[in-house]
């Protein structure tokens, strides 16, 4: 069942529970991602559109702030209902002229787009492998949750292939496929600069980590001080609502 949400920032989303709705990860993948004006954006694996909203709504914040704004959205999405519930999003907020919603898989971004373009490249990526996968109530969360359309290979590859020289790539995965993720990076010549690993609660492992990377850049990879989620009485630390700031609803 379609319903229309409000964002913290005041835009409107289109989500649909039988497919996928955002969760914390995009709140948490928007606040680490950092804008400069005029930015060309690029989101691998948009789903509801939900990252160029909340990355639109950062670049109009830092434009009124710091003078920055002015960017341009792109979301690239496999999955036709996802795509056309991004496009009616995208509508609902007359942002046609600053977001664009793209129908194609990750895979394939070789022959969608030119190489070399995008100042910044997000991705909050299928977290899973197959091999892992629990059965979902729908083929649209399988695809959206699991490697099924496309690996991690597939999404730092695309990366890369998207980005400018100077670009930064940034991404949100689970903590446990770290040492894939750096292996991934390295094959693709892109450079850890930034991570943050984000916790539950303070006696819990982490359950995210938030990365940053850069193309052919020196080796200086800055760990970002822990993100705690929840305190001891199950409530937002004031440190994770002051880190997410206007995105946490």
């Amino acid at each position: 069942m379609q319903r229309v949400d409000t964002l913290s920032c005041g835009y409107k989303i289109v989500q649909d529970d039988k497919a996928f709705c955002f969760g914390i990860d995009a709140v948490l993948l928007s606040a680490f991602t950092k804008l400069k004006k005029g930015n060309t954006v690029f989101d691998l694996g948009t789903g509801n559109g939900i990252m160029p909203l909340l990355l639109n709504a950062k670049a109009r914040e830092l434009k009124s702030s710091h003078g920055a704004g002015d960017c341009h959205f792109t979301g690239l999405e496999v999955q036709p209902c996802a795509v056309k519930i991004a496009r009616e999003s995208v509508s609902l907020n007359n942002l046609e002229e600053q977001i664009e919603i793209v129908q194609g898989n990750i895979c394939s971004v070789r022959e969608i787009f030119p190489s070399q373009t995008a100042d910044v490249v997000v991705s909050n990526p299928p977290y899973m492998v197959p091999s892992a996968a629990k059965a979902n109530s729908t083929d649209e969360k399988t695809i959206a949750r699991h490697e099924v359309l496309c690996t991690l290979d597939d999404v730092v590859g695309a990366a890369k292939w998207l980005l400018k020289s100077n670009g930064s790539f940034f991404m949100i995965h689970r903590p446990y496929r770290l040492a894939e993720i750096f292996s991934l990076l390295g094959k693709y010549r892109l450079t850890p600069r930034r991570m943050q690993l984000v916790y539950p609660k303070i006696n819990q492992p982490p359950e995210m980590v938030l990365l940053e990377a850069k193309p052919n850049y020196k080796p200086d990879l800055k760990i970002e001080p822990p993100l705690i989620m929840y305190g001891s009485n199950d409530e937002y630390t004031s440190d994770f609502k002051a880190y997410c700031g206007s995105f946490l609803n």
